[in-house]
């Protein structure tokens, strides 16, 4: 009878939410908030803001991502619209292809790109460092740009036609407005792990770059929890502020493009 309401089945999910969403993110703000004295105090935050290094990280970071993120869409557009326009067997093939190496752990994944630059005898560092960012996170741009794509009402493009829109047209005004979905999707999906990795500028710059989750785990390695936590807090601001803008942007857009 207890498992017969249907409301009753949300429990677990509740809990999930509570242990593993909620009481992180609690804690995240306490010890942020907290000076190692173990009071209230905003002192985490006037080190991250009077340490400029730190602040020169972020940046950078934010950098680093940014460009990720724009060759990630240069490169992933383009693969799925193709993909989209393929025979859907030949298509799905390709999609594993390109879906197949995220079935390797991440670590595993990267350091096989250091021993390709090392075969190569190619320089690891900031090149390298782009070139592992756009690897590993490629097939999450191109992914949920070709189920948009897929998707999308072919009577729609054919109306366009009809009504005399050239090919190019067809995409600028029709096409491209109805993948905004899935081109906002592909961005966050990209540029919210990039600005917080670390594990990648380590192995593929030898340490020699640091970016914003290089710093993080750094200050947690070693004890220092308050600072590393307001670090956290900072970084999920700022990812909940460019999600936002993203989202609202994209929306907007895609009401423009509708009636163009």
């Amino acid at each position: 009878m207890y498992f017969g309401k249907r409301r009753n089945w949300s429990i677990p999910y509740v809990l999930f939410l509570v242990f593993f969403v909620l009481v992180p993110l609690a804690l995240i703000v306490l010890f942020a908030f907290t000076s190692e004295a173990g009071g209230f105090s905003f002192e985490n935050f006037r080190k991250f803001l009077m340490h400029p290094e730190a602040m020169n990280i972020l940046i950078y970071s934010i950098g680093v991502a940014l460009i990720t993120t724009i060759l990630c869409l240069l490169i992933g557009y383009p693969a799925a619209y193709i993909l989209s326009r393929m025979e859907t067997s030949r298509a799905r093939l390709l999609v594993m292809l390109f879906i197949l190496p995220m079935w390797i752990n991440f670590l595993i994944r990267t350091l096989a790109t250091v021993a390709l630059f090392d075969f190569l005898k190619l320089p690891l560092g900031e090149g390298a460092l782009l070139f592992g960012m756009v690897y590993n996170f490629l097939p999450f741009m191109i992914y949920p740009i070709y189920n948009i794509l897929l998707k999308t009402d072919q009577n729609l493009i054919e109306a366009a036609e009809d009504l005399g829109a050239n090919p190019r047209q067809v995409f600028f005004r029709t096409i491209l407005p109805l993948s905004y979905p899935g081109i906002t999707s592909g961005i966050m999906m990209v540029f919210m792990p990039v600005i917080s990795t670390f594990a990648i500028a380590e192995l593929l710059t030898i340490n020699n770059i640091k970016l914003f989750g290089t710093t993080l785990q750094e200050n947690i390695y070693n004890g220092m929890w308050n600072y590393g936590a307001a670090l956290s807090l900072l970084m999920l601001l700022l990812i909940g502020i460019i999600s936002l803008l993203n989202t609202q942007g994209s929306a907007r857009a895609a009401e423009e493009g509708g009636l163009i």
